[in-house]
């Protein structure tokens, strides 16, 4: 993290962008502005693993999807307020991901990523076939939006409809886990996860365990990504096997990499360029998946490290000829 990203609070920054989209967009700049947040959220959740400790995993989408289902069980089913549903949802995953994680973390490298894409192929056959609880193939519709009454009575938010009410909701969720996260990321337990990504002997011959450390950030990631599927299905309207189908773990992969892995909110911007990208190639061609895949690999042959990291290459390079260009000055004068 370089020095301009320590002092500059990125975090209340892009909470108070984002929190005027509703009075300055329309409906569909909300709708698009809750599913970047979300996006977001979930691609973080899987940089703590990929970025932070160096693990690959195939399978997140587990999480995402539990959360999910957890969350729409509990306000459909059983009607229990979002306030007790959420947390509920992100116990689930955590749990869940505790009890993959224990199996997958003694393995390594591309044994580590093929096994955590078998527990979530294992959970999406339990979502698409347990029909009594689940609803199968069709899901679980109609999943309610939160009781939001109480924000009409705040000024400014007076005029505000469901989906609006929702995205402050999501919002103010989101930059709050993002937060923890951040924090959680430059923490002593953080850096000791990086230390076991660039050299995992070296950590274990030190003493550290790396196979716990490992799976702590399994949990924790596990838990973040449940309560961006709970959002998800909220934000959604229902919650389908689609959630844990493996393809979703392959887009917010790509997120996740297309924003850059080295930087903390790298997977933000990647998730933004890629639902942004999604929705306005789709509106135009229907050959949006072609088109979509172009743009997607031209992107990463031009920024290798990320949109953030090439960015920041840029910067640091302006910042090096500015200053060359000082000393020249200095010299001739």
């Amino acid at each position: 993290m370089t020095p301009i990203s320590r002092r500059v609070p990125w975090t209340l920054i892009v909470f108070l962008i984002a929190m005027i989209v509703p009075w300055l967009g329309s409906r569909y700049d909300t709708f698009l502005a809750t599913q970047i947040a979300i996006s977001g959220l979930f691609a973080v959740s899987l940089n703590l693993l990929l970025g932070t400790t160096g693990l690959v995993s195939f399978g997140h989408v587990a999480y995402f999807g539990i959360g999910a289902y957890v969350c729409g069980i509990l306000m459909k089913t059983y009607a229990v307020p979002f306030s007790l549903a959420l947390p509920a949802a992100a116990v689930g995953a955590a749990f869940a991901s505790l009890v993959f994680g224990f199996f997958c973390v003694r393995l390594t490298r591309i044994y580590f990523a093929m096994l955590s894409l078998a527990f979530s192929q294992i959970v999406w056959a339990i979502a698409f076939k347990w029909n009594e609880v689940t609803g199968g193939d069709q899901g679980l519709p109609d999943v309610p939006y939160p009781d939001l009454d109480w924000m009409t009575s705040i000024p400014l938010f007076g005029d505000f409809g469901i989906a609006d009410q929702f995205y402050v909701l999501t919002l103010v969720v989101v930059i709050l886990c993002l937060a923890a996260m951040q924090r959680i990321v430059g923490s002593p337990f953080g850096r000791m996860l990086t230390t076991i990504r660039e050299n995992p002997e070296r950590a274990s011959a030190i003493g550290v365990d790396v196979r716990s450390y490992q799976l702590a950030a399994f949990v924790v990631a596990g838990g973040f990504a449940g309560i961006a599927g709970a959002l998800f299905g909220i934000f959604n309207r229902g919650v389908f096997a689609d959630y844990v189908y493996w393809p979703k773990s392959a887009e917010v992969m790509i997120m996740t990499i297309l924003g850059g892995i080295q930087h903390f909110w790298g997977p933000v911007v990647g998730a933004a360029t890629l639902v942004v990208l999604n929705q306005e190639i789709t509106s135009y061609t229907e050959y949006w998946s072609f088109v979509l895949g172009a743009i997607l690999l031209v992107l990463l042959f031009i920024f290798p490290g990320g949109i953030v990291g090439g960015l920041s290459a840029g910067w640091a390079w302006l910042r090096r000829r500015r200053k060359d260009t000082v000393r020249a000055e200095v010299k001739s004068a």
